[in-house]
């Protein structure tokens, strides 16, 4: 599954980094996330509730920052497994200034398999974009409530 996007947010690229590296503010916007704990350097355990179609469960997943080019890009690799499936994937993140504040572009790429793949196979892109879209919105939110 392939997914790209563009996002804006109302503020200048350096605040809309430290945002996307705060693991208190991601937690609280990804859909699902039960727990975000540090395991290393850029490294982190999570704990999701994922649901699609009338499948869900919960998924054990390595979240990796890997390619920092503060405050420019990153790469966003995830690894989850759980009763229900697996999913592998990464993503590209590229932030630009733009005339009203920072554009971000995603990249993302994920491999779905297991029983959530089998049952919600049609739906996954749309479950995905959907999740993608809400992460973002979640944390223009919270750009806009601090300005």
């Amino acid at each position: 599954m392939e997914l790209a996007s563009t996002y804006t947010f109302d503020a200048p690229q350096d605040k809309v980094w430290d945002l996307l590296m705060d693991t208190t503010a991601i937690a609280s916007c990804v859909p699902g996330c039960r727990e975000l704990r540090p395991i290393g350097d850029d490294r982190y355990q999570a704990e999701l509730v994922v649901t699609v179609a009338a499948i869900s469960g919960n998924f054990e997943a390595t979240v990796a920052l890997e390619d920092k080019m503060p405050p420019n890009s990153y790469r966003l690799v995830v690894e989850g497994t759980g009763r229900i499936g697996f999913v592998k994937g990464s993503a590209q993140i590229q932030l630009e200034p733009a005339a009203s504040g920072t554009t971000v572009k995603v990249a993302a790429s994920a491999d779905v398999g297991g029983a959530v793949a089998r049952v919600g196979q049609r739906l996954l892109e749309g479950v995905g974009r959907m999740t993608m879209d809400r992460f973002f919105a979640c944390m223009a939110g919270k750009i806009n409530r601090d300005s």
